[in-house]
């Protein structure tokens, strides 16, 4: 961020850092539009062409942003490319899982997942960095375990979905925040080797006469290549935002992404809201409330 000894440069650049962050996080909460326009494609083939498109999209960024020696140097240490293989396969699996979720009239739980990121991140800094919890943070996790409880017994079924999102989400996160490798080069090296399975996976429809692409109409086949930007460029913009913001404005901003998918889910796409569901969804926001009310007062302090 910029220095605060400037304060004209460095309201400028919280501002931007503003305008990055939120165009981020309104694409993110807008994102379920597009894939429902794909609803006709089959999610794990949605998810191919997402990897394959992007993979070739970070490429030119790459290209572009003169990265080229360090993604070299990425592909060359082995250590780094099992790390990033693994990030892979929870970002492939989150990916999947909400595609799956949205076309399938999940998008509440999806949005319930990404809701409760934030203290799932918070458990796993717990257990695996060996963060200590605040008094408030510790109430805000028992009372979000609560909502998820409550749910499950309620409907009698796990609320997987939102676990799944969280969970893998939240692991990605984790290995990514200790791994020293940048955004943009972490990504391709991730889509690179997704792309392996994700290419042979679509030329096998290819040649059974199945694939989508080059096959239905011109609008299709845009809306599947279309997948590399929505997935990249949100993120760009996000790691820009991050770059001039506090964390703590960055926690509080990041909610407009599932508060999207919420508001989206009820009022656009209808989907059954039952009481169940607000008594749940009330504990998780009032757990949120706390956490975010907790962040920013200890940032403060500790600034």
């Amino acid at each position: 961020m910029a220095s605060p000894s400037n304060p004209i440069v460095s309201r400028s650049e919280s501002v931007l850092g503003v305008i990055y962050a939120g165009a981020a996080f309104l694409i993110w909460g807008l994102a379920p539009v597009y894939w429902k326009a794909l609803g006709a494609v089959a999610p794990l083939e949605i998810i191919a062409h997402r990897v394959a498109w992007s993979f070739f999209f970070l490429l030119a960024l790459i290209v572009l942003q003169r990265q080229w020696n360090r993604l070299v140097a990425i592909l060359e240490n082995p250590r780094m490319l099992l790390i990033l293989l693994l990030t892979a396969i929870l970002v492939g699996v989150n990916w999947l899982l909400y595609v799956w979720a949205v076309n399938n009239n999940h998008l509440l739980q999806a949005s319930l997942g990404y809701y409760i990121n934030p203290l799932v991140n918070v458990v796993l800094g717990m257990v695996f960095l060996r963060e200590r919890l605040r008094p408030p943070q510790i109430l805000a996790v028992v009372l979000a375990t609560i909502g998820v409880l409550y749910l499950t017994i309620q409907y009698g079924a796990f609320p997987w979905i939102a676990v799944g999102l969280a969970m893998s989400f939240g692991l990605y996160g984790l290995i990514r925040k200790v791994a020293p490798v940048s955004p943009l080069v972490g990504l391709t090296v991730e889509t690179l080797l997704l792309s392996f399975p994700a290419i042979g996976y679509l030329l096998y429809l290819n040649i059974q006469g199945t694939g989508s692409i080059f096959r239905v109409s011109l609008n299709l086949d845009l809306l599947l290549m279309g997948c590399a930007p929505l997935t990249t460029v949100p993120l760009l913009f996000f790691t820009a935002g991050a770059k001039r913001l506090y964390l703590s404005t960055v926690g509080l901003m990041q909610y407009i992404g599932p508060s999207g998918m919420f508001l989206l889910a009820v009022f656009y796409y209808h989907e059954p809201f039952s009481t169940t569901q607000v008594w749940t969804f009330v504990m998780i926001w009032s757990a949120l409330a706390i956490y975010s009310t907790d962040s920013v007062i200890y940032f403060r302090r500790h600034r």
